[in-house]
This record gives structure tokens, C-alpha cells and sequence, in this order.
């Protein structure tokens, strides 16, 4: 009995711990969104009103999503500018502008996990199954963009459908759910902040720590609770098929209106070898659903024709993209399977990927185009 009781106080000090680095891992993505808001809100908002052709705004938006580490705010600011008459007089040019935008943050929102993926770089297996978690997503989102986006520049086929869905929405009235992560993890992110409000990238520096620490115990924690349980745990009931993996994907964002947190969480399960990549892969489409809440429900507030069109725009572009490449899931799985294993050998090419893809070529566009 003595032993027995020993043995379910062990289990359950690994619990509290595992639970208690999971809080630590999503305040440390908490804190670097709210870091990256506090520098580069006011400028992001500022760019995206200099758009002037759709291919900028493509840029535009991967720039700024990767500036503010969130695809909601970048959503959000394009509904409010659009409702605001900021892209001009002429609503159908206006929504013509926006929605590259939207699909650009898309490519954007993805950096966050890629970051996340980075606190595994010192351990090879980790590592490798860690970045192709967090990379498939981005694939996914980059090859959706490449092939709509053409489609969407020539024919407007996304602005068309969209706008015929957000008559029947037009003077519904805004709704709010509540975010029950935010509820405790907001206030501690802006207690940190609020150390030091003149110097917002001391609390990236505190996040990134904080991450490190996480990730760094929470793979050997799941690796002391016996990891072929949880594997099978999340097998049989969690991920067990692409429906269910989507849907949860898809119900998770929509409640804690972050995709951003939504993707990262399960980098450290990758990294434990508790999900593969074709379980992950519908968990990250279910996402890019769930994440169009945001801008729905602000788009709602405004009771602004054009404003809804532009979140029904970022839903519909979504769902295109789950159409066509959830049936051809092996490519996006077999380049980020590729790529995560070149990286183990040359540890640099995450890195030079993060700041070509997300920050130095959108920015030279943005500033040779304007």
C-alpha cells in the first residue's frame, strides 16, 4: 500500500510538472505576441494602408503577420482599415487589395511554431522531427498561396464568392467568445511587459528563455509518464483519423483564437515521438480554419458590408487550400520531411529560411514595389 501510494505520488508530481511547463510554454508564445504587438502594431498598420497592387499586399502580409506573430491581429487590422475606407473609395478595388493580404498572413502566422522548433536544435532527433512539424504547416500555407493566388489576381475568385456570402451576414451584429487560455495567460504576459513598457524586446528575450526552459523538460517529463502510452492515448482517440485531427485543430483555435498557439503546441509532441507529420498535417488545416474566427467576429462589430466580405475572404481561401491539398497531403509532408532533414546537417538553413522567407525578401519587395 506504501508503495503503491509512493508510485501515484510520483505520477502525479509528473503531471502537475508536465502541466506546469506546458503554462510556461504557451506564456513564453504569449509573451512573444504580445512583444512583437507592442513594437510593430502602429507600423504594421501603417504599411498595410501603403498597399497599392495585390502582390504587394501578398508581401505586405507576410511581413506584418511575421512583425505582430499573429495572423488574427493582421486580420483583424485589415477588417478595421477596410470598414475604415483606408484602401480607398472604391470598395470592390479595396477588397481587391485586402485579400492578398489575408493570404499573406497566412504564410506569416507560421513563423511562431518555426521559432518554437528552434529550442530542439541542439538535439538532432528532436530537432528533425520538431522543424518537419513546424514546417509542414508553412509548406502547406506557401503552396496554397502559389497556386490561388494567380486565380485570385486574374479573376478575383475568391472576392467574388465572398462578397455573394457576406450579404446574408451584413447588420447580424458582433459577437465575443471567450478565450479561456487568455484568461491566464494574458495577465501575467502584461505584468512582465508592464516591467519595462519603454523596451518591449526585453520581454522577447524573457519569452525566449522561457521557451527554451519548456521545451527543454516538457519532452522528458512525457518521456518519464511512460511515452508509448501517450502515443497510443493520442493515437486511438485524439489524432485517430484526418477528420477528427481537422475538426480538433479546428474547434481548439476557434476557442483560444490563436493558431499560432494552436500549431505550436504539438511541436513538442513531434519532438517526443508522439505525433507523426500525417497526423499533425489535418490538426495544422483545421487551424488555418479555426483562426478566421477572429476576424469574423470583428468583421461582425463593424457592420461593415465590406468588412465582412474580407473575413469571409480568409475563410474561403482556407478551405480552397484544404480542398486541394488535403487530398495531396504527401506533398507538403514529403518537403518538410526533406527539409527538416537536410537541416540536421546543416543547422543554419531554418534560420536563413526564417529571415529570407519571412522578413528580408517580403520587405524587398514591399520597398521596390511601393
Amino acid at each position: 500500500m506504501n508503495q503503491d501510494y509512493k508510485r501515484y505520488l510520483r505520477e502525479t508530481l509528473k503531471v502537475i510538472t508536465l502541466l506546469s511547463l506546458i503554462y510556461l510554454f504557451l506564456l513564453s508564445i504569449t509573451l512573444i505576441g504580445d512583444s512583437f504587438k507592442a513594437m510593430g502594431k502602429d507600423f504594421a498598420a501603417s504599411i498595410m494602408q501603403s498597399v497599392s497592387n495585390p502582390i504587394i499586399g501578398l508581401f505586405v502580409g507576410i511581413f506584418c503577420t511575421s512583425l505582430v506573430q499573429s495572423s488574427s491581429l493582421t486580420t483583424s487590422l485589415v477588417v478595421g482599415l477596410i470598414a475604415a475606407g483606408a484602401f480607398g473609395t472604391d470598395p470592390a478595388r479595396a477588397i481587391y487589395l485586402a485579400i492578398p493580404i489575408i493570404m499573406g498572413a497566412n504564410i506569416g502566422t507560421s513563423v511562431t511554431n518555426l521559432l518554437v522548433s528552434m529550442g530542439h536544435i541542439r538535439r538532432s532527433d528532436e530537432f528533425e522531427r520538431a522543424l518537419g512539424a513546424s514546417i509542414v504547416h508553412d509548406f502547406f500555407n506557401v503552396l496554397s498561396v502559389i497556386v490561388i493566388f494567380p486565380f485570385q489576381y486574374f479573376f478575383n475568385i475568391i472576392g467574388v464568392v465572398a462578397k455573394a456570402a457576406s450579404g446574408l451576414f451584413v447588420n447580424v451584429g458582433g459577437l465575443k467568445l471567450v478565450n479561456p487560455l487568455s484568461a491566464i495567460l494574458k495577465p501575467v504576459s502584461k505584468a512582465i511587459l508592464h516591467l519595462f513598457p519603454s523596451i518591449p524586446w526585453l520581454g522577447i528575450i524573457i519569452a525566449f528563455v522561457l521557451l527554451f526552459i519548456a521545451l527543454r523538460y516538457i519532452v522528458k517529463v512525457m518521456k518519464l509518464l511512460v511515452l508509448h502510452k501517450i502515443e497510443l492515448f493520442f493515437d486511438q482517440y485524439i489524432f485517430k483519423t484526418t477528420a477528427r485531427a481537422l475538426i480538433l485543430g479546428m474547434l481548439f483555435t476557434a476557442i483560444i483564437q490563436s493558431s499560432s498557439i494552436t500549431t505550436s503546441l504539438v511541436v513538442p509532441l513531434a519532438a517526443a515521438g508522439v505525433l507523426s507529420l500525417k497526423k499533425i498535417f489535418p490538426y495544422d488545416l483545421g487551424a488555418n480554419i479555426g483562426t478566421t474566427i477572429t476576424a469574423f467576429l470583428a468583421s461582425l462589430a463593424t457592420n461593415n458590408a465590406d468588412a465582412v466580405t474580407i473575413a469571409f475572404s480568409h475563410l474561403f481561401f482556407n478551405l480552397l487550400g484544404i480542398v486541394i491539398f488535403l487530398p495531396l497531403k504527401a506533398i507538403p509532408i514529403t518537403m518538410a520531411t526533406v527539409f527538416s532533414h537536410w537541416s540536421i546537417k546543416h543547422r543554419y538553413i531554418p534560420l536563413l529560411y526564417i529571415l529570407l522567407v519571412f522578413f528580408l525578401i517580403p520587405l524587398l519587395f514591399i520597398t521596390l514595389m511601393r
